[in-house]
């Protein structure tokens, strides 16, 4: 485990008597303070957990609440471009990380910042005068906090530490990771164990640690703050790029919003479909409570009679691309600046297609290929996909607003196209569909066209996979390999055929056995009437009919020719 080496004491040490840096460490910047507890040779920046990689949706947020002309507290390790926000809105903006070489390397880039190096508990001795912060900022959390030089402190300590930096009438925004979110039910490696040098401490034992939305206020309560809004984050607590408050999550969202708010890398070793588990997560209106990681905003309480700084909090706040959406009491409007459009109603067609094909409703699939053909012939968006459409049993909409246009190309060949993705997608997932023939993707696709009514060859192919990779989206064959209970739930419908092959298979050699003995006993009786036969011809009556029969069979043919 690669920590920092405080050899001359292994406890916490004191601004006073804070060691500098061995000849192995580098020479710290002016604006670098050493507090106590720093970590000579750590790097959070190159830690295999991951520091949480917030984008567009933090740096918005962010930008609503930093005050201009007040003081701002990051504390814990932050993207850049999240850090160069908040340096360039606000007046002073002072940075708390426990990694001394990552702190050389912020202070190197931004002159202007005041760097605290250390642990959090550490911070309020060290710093002159002790005066609050209008806004805290810890998207991290407070796992970061911690040094390997002390033992890690409570939860709630560290939140009580963190909330006694924030000045009456102040904001502070905590990021809190939940042990039972979507996604670690998805993830097939162990939580506490992610394979990162900086988890020296066992997770999960800590009483005080927030079990659900409920205990997160209980805690900031405790520690005197007010909870102004609290956000689920999605998809997962890694990347995080859709932020849900509790009022947006109270309503029934529409799928064209869900849809897309699940988690899937390459990457990650999965138990289950994160679309299937993110599905029932919004179906059963329990985003709050399996949210990956929730993202609050609160405030401390004003002294006397001074009123609290206005701040306009957004409902919720979605990351599509390159472009990010407000969520509103009825719609989206794109930032900045775009107009509120309202968000399409109904299901998503691939689900629609992939609950069909799980109940082999070969009629269901039959109709809706047909009604998407005739869609995309009357001029509908060449650019979407069966995941980016939602269909209300009427017309077609798509869930984003439309790509750029491609070279203008035939609808058969734009509807194959958006079937060879759903193919892919659907034999990647190892869903269950009603043509067992098909092996790959291909005669997948050319098998669905024909279900439309609109019959595609490999040429019509061939122009669909170019158009697909012309449109900067191309589907990977082997994009993503089935989750592990989608290969259990394969493995038990195999079995399951089997056994019904097994049974027929017997059925027939049962009834292959009796024909068998039956035609046994249909030679023998055959060959005893064989024996008799010849056993009457032997016989002296027998012989003597057959000469008798002789002269009057020759008096017939001479009579009938004298008459003829």
């Amino acid at each position: 485990m690669n920590t920092s080496t405080n050899e001359t004491n292994p406890g916490a040490s004191t601004p006073e008597t804070s060691p500098s840096p061995g000849p192995g460490t580098r020479e710290a910047p002016g604006n670098v303070r050493l507090i106590g507890g720093e970590m000579l040779l750590w790097s959070d920046a190159t830690a295999l957990g991951g520091v949480t990689d917030w984008r567009g949706t933090a740096l918005e947020l962010a930008g609503r609440v930093v005050p201009a002309d007040g003081r701002v507290l990051l504390v814990g390790p932050h993207p850049q471009a999240l850090v160069d926000e908040v340096a360039g809105r606000a007046r002073a903006t002072s940075v708390l990380l426990r990694s001394y070489p990552d702190a050389c390397a912020l202070g190197e880039r931004h002159p202007e910042l005041t760097i605290f190096c250390g642990r959090l508990e550490a911070l309020e001795a060290a710093e002159d005068g002790g005066e609050p912060y209008d806004l805290v900022l810890a998207l991290d959390g407070l796992s970061r906090t911690h040094s390997a030089e002390a033992p890690a402190a409570a939860w709630a300590e560290s939140l009580e530490a963190l909330a006694a930096l924030v000045a009456p009438g102040g904001l502070l925004l905590l990021g809190v990771r939940n042990d039972l979110g979507v996604d670690r039910f998805i993830e097939a490696r162990p939580a506490d164990r992610e394979g990162a040098d900086d988890q020296w401490a066992p997770h999960g034992f800590d009483p005080s640690y927030p079990g659900g939305p409920e205990a997160l206020d209980a805690g900031l309560e405790t520690a005197g703050l007010s909870v102004q809004r609290r956000y689920a984050a999605f998809p997962d607590r890694q990347a995080p790029r859709a932020l849900l408050s509790r009022e947006a999550l109270a309503f029934d969202l529409p799928e064209a919003l869900t849809f897309a708010l699940s988690a899937r890398e390459g990457e990650r070793m999965l138990v289950a479909d994160p679309l299937r588990l993110t599905r029932l997560v919004f179906r059963h209106r329990l985003g709050e409570q399996l949210a990956p990681l929730w993202l609050v905003v609160a405030t401390r309480p004003p002294l006397g009679g001074d009123a609290v700084r206005p701040v306009e909090l957004p409902l919720g706040l979605i990351e599509e691309g390159h472009a990010l959406y407000e969520l509103t009491a009825t719609g989206a409007r794109r930032l900045p600046g775009g107009e509120e459009r309202p968000i399409p109603a109904g299901r998503v067609v691939e689900e629609i297609l992939v609950e069909a094909c799980a109940r082999e409703d070969v009629k269901t699939v039959r109709e809706l290929l047909a009604a998407l053909a005739g869609w995309l012939e009357a001029g509908g968006d060449a650019t979407a996909a069966t995941d980016s459409l939602v269909y209300d049993g009427r017309r077609f909409a798509a869930v984003g607003p439309p790509g750029p246009a491609p070279v203008r190309q035939e609808p058969r060949v734009v509807l194959c196209r958006i079937l060879w993705r759903f193919a892919v997608r659907l034999l990647a997932a190892g869903h269950h569909h009603p043509w067992p023939w098909p092996l790959e993707a291909d005669q997948l696709t050319l098998t669905l066209c024909g279900m439309a009514g609109r019959p595609c060859d490999q040429g019509d192919l061939d122009q669909a996979r170019k158009l697909d990779a012309e449109l900067g989206r191309p589907a990977e064959l082997a994009e993503h390999a089935p989750a592990y209970r989608d290969l259990l739930g394969a493995r038990d419908r195999l079995a399951d055929q089997l056994t019904a092959a097994l049974a027929r298979i017997s059925r027939l050699e049962t009834k292959l056995s009796y024909r068998e003995r039956e035609l046994v006993r249909a030679k023998a009786k055959l060959r005893r009437t064989q024996r008799k036969a010849t056993a009457y011809r032997r016989t002296l009556g027998y012989r003597l009919s057959r000469r008798l029969a002789r002269p009057r069979k020759v008096a017939r043919r001479v009579i009938r020719l004298l008459s003829g």
